[in-house]
Order: structure tokens, then C-alpha cells, then sequence
């Protein structure tokens, strides 16, 4: 039997995967998704329509190409009417490239086939499967290029249907790998979530999750524990996006929330072997007001009562 070293495997395991996901979007074709275009021209027309008159050494630095290469395609493009040169006011050695009508009309083809194509690939994977496959797609980016930006940006939006399941479990599997929480944990969280639906108030309550195209990296809540008193629970962050920042924008967007609401004071109550949102929290201007011993998920916990007057 032939040895493999662990490398060789890895290297033939990337290859695989490559040649897997170039055939499966059918890049190798002559012409892009029945197009006139190839995938470099198809990518480079792309750039033009979503970049506002980029220059063509601005789009060498993005698209990592030759610049005789670049300059072919351009020619090409210009031949065709897809593309025109703007002369800078700044710079007069400069040019800037502009994608005109003719090429915003060969462009918007290709990108509505697009769409429908990887529409049509998540389209047969179920909701969950959705999201893995997104995450999934960010992990590879970022071992591949090494530490991900501390200022990737992420969006923060309301719940929507089907969230408050994923919230759940993304609690329950969390919390039972980190800190080995039974099944009685994920009860609890399932008892919150269904009482803030059954009973939400728009004008004093709110869920966000923190969302950066389409992965949910995060979630929390703000619930009414009495006129003046907001509850602040469920705080947690995605592993992979963990030193991202986005525990405290989470929790900034909820204080910010309680004080326009007319709340008075957020109260939390959390755990101590949860450092990471103590951390937040202490940050955050909260007070710890009361700790206490308690057997709960299946392990000995000291719970902890945090307040934050606003």
C-alpha cells in the first residue's frame, strides 16, 4: 500500500473539492452561464457595474490579474460598446472606466442567471442547511486569508419565522459543547422564547440578530419585566464570530432600545464561569448586585444578578 502523508491527503482533498465546485457551476464552459463572456470577463464586467468608474489599476489590485491581460479585455469591451474611458479631473494621466448602457444591458443577464443558479443550489437544501452552507463558505474564507478583518461588517435586524427555533438550538448545541449544559438548558431557553412570542409588545420588547448574509452570528433580547425595569436575556455569539464586536454591539443596541422605551433600569442574570458576557456586561456600565449558588443543567453554578440604571 502506497503512504499518503496527511499533506498529500489535505492538498488531494482541496483539489477534489475545486474541481467539484468549478464543474457543479459550470465555469469551465467556453461561455459563462450561456454567455458570450468568459468567467474573468463576466467578473471584471461585474466589478464595472458595482464599482462606481474604477480605474484599471484599481481593478488589477481587486481581481489579482496581469495587467496585459486586463488590458485585452477592456479593448475587447471597449470594441464593443460595454465599456468607456472617463479622463480624471484630479488626474489627468488617469482614466476611469464606465460601463454604459449597452453594458449594463449585456450585464444584467448574467447576473439575474446567477442568482437563479445558486438560487436554485440553496433552493434544495432546507433552511438549516442554508445557513451551515453559508457558514461553512465564511470559514473557508477566513482560513484562507488568514485573520478575518476585525471590521467585517455584520447587520443587526429584527426576528423573523423560523428564528426563535434556531435560537434555541443554537443555544442547547452551544452551551452542551462549552460547558457540557443538559437538555434542561435548552427547555428553559424554549420557555423564554415561547412566552416573549406569545406575549410581545412591539413598543417595550425586541429580539435582534446579528446577520452578515444570511448566517445568524448572534442574538439577544430585551423583554419587559415591569413598567420601568427591561429584562436583558439570551446574549449569545457564534463561535466564529467571536472578537468580531458583535456581543457588544448586541448589547449596546438593547440599551440603547431600553432608554428610548422609558425604561429605568435593564436587569440580566447570567453565570460566572461565563466570562466572556460578564466581560460585556461589566463594559457595558453593569453592576453585579447578587450572586448565588445553584444546581441547575446538570452541574453546580454560582448565578449572578447584573443591573444597569439608565
Amino acid at each position: 500500500m502506497t503512504y499518503v502523508s496527511p499533506m498529500d491527503a489535505r492538498i488531494a482533498a482541496v483539489r477534489r473539492f475545486t474541481r467539484f465546485y468549478t464543474r457543479r457551476l459550470g465555469v469551465l464552459r467556453e461561455g459563462l452561464l450561456d454567455s458570450p463572456f468568459s468567467l474573468t470577463e463576466a467578473r471584471v464586467l461585474y466589478e464595472l457595474a458595482h464599482r462606481d468608474a474604477p480605474t484599471a489599476t484599481e481593478l488589477c489590485h481587486e481581481l489579482d490579474l496581469d495587467p496585459g491581460y486586463l488590458s485585452r479585455i477592456l479593448k475587447r469591451f471597449e470594441d464593443l460598446y460595454l465599456v468607456r474611458r472617463v479622463r480624471s479631473e484630479q488626474d489627468g494621466r488617469q482614466h476611469h472606466l464606465v460601463l454604459t448602457a449597452k453594458g449594463h444591458e449585456a450585464f444584467a443577464p448574467l447576473d439575474r442567471q446567477s442568482r437563479e443558479q445558486i438560487a436554485s443550489l440553496l433552493g434544495a437544501l432546507p433552511e438549516s442547511g442554508q445557513r451551515q452552507l453559508v457558514a461553512s463558505m465564511h470559514v473557508i474564507e477566513a482560513k484562507i486569508d488568514g485573520a478575518r478583518d476585525r471590521n467585517e461588517t455584520f447587520s443587526l435586524r429584527p426576528h423573523r419565522p423560523g428564528d426563535m427555533g434556531w435560537i434555541v438550538h443554537r443555544h442547547g448545541a452551544l452551551y452542551a459543547q462549552e460547558y457540557g449544559w443538559d437538555e434542561t438548558f435548552e427547555a428553559l431557553v424554549a420557555d423564554i422564547v415561547a412566552s416573549f412570542v406569545r406575549n410581545y409588545d412591539p413598543e417595550k420588547e425586541h429580539c435582534w440578530l446579528a446577520d452578515r448574509d444570511g448566517d445568524i452570528l448572534g442574538s439577544i433580547f430585551i423583554v419587559r419585566q415591569s413598567d420601568d425595569i427591561a429584562k436583558l436575556r439570551l446574549l449569545y455569539v457564534e463561535p466564529r464570530a467571536r472578537g468580531l464586536g458583535v456581543g457588544k454591539r448586541l448589547v449596546e443596541e438593547a440599551i440603547s432600545f431600553s432608554r428610548e422605551r422609558g425604561y429605568r433600569q435593564i436587569t440580566l442574570w447570567t453565570n460566572d464561569i461565563l466570562h466572556a458576557a460578564r466581560g460585556i456586561y461589566d463594559k457595558a456600565g453593569f453592576r453585579l448586585v447578587s450572586a448565588e449558588a445553584h444546581h441547575s443543567f446538570g452541574h453546580d453554578l454560582v448565578g449572578e444578578n447584573w443591573v444597569l440604571d439608565l
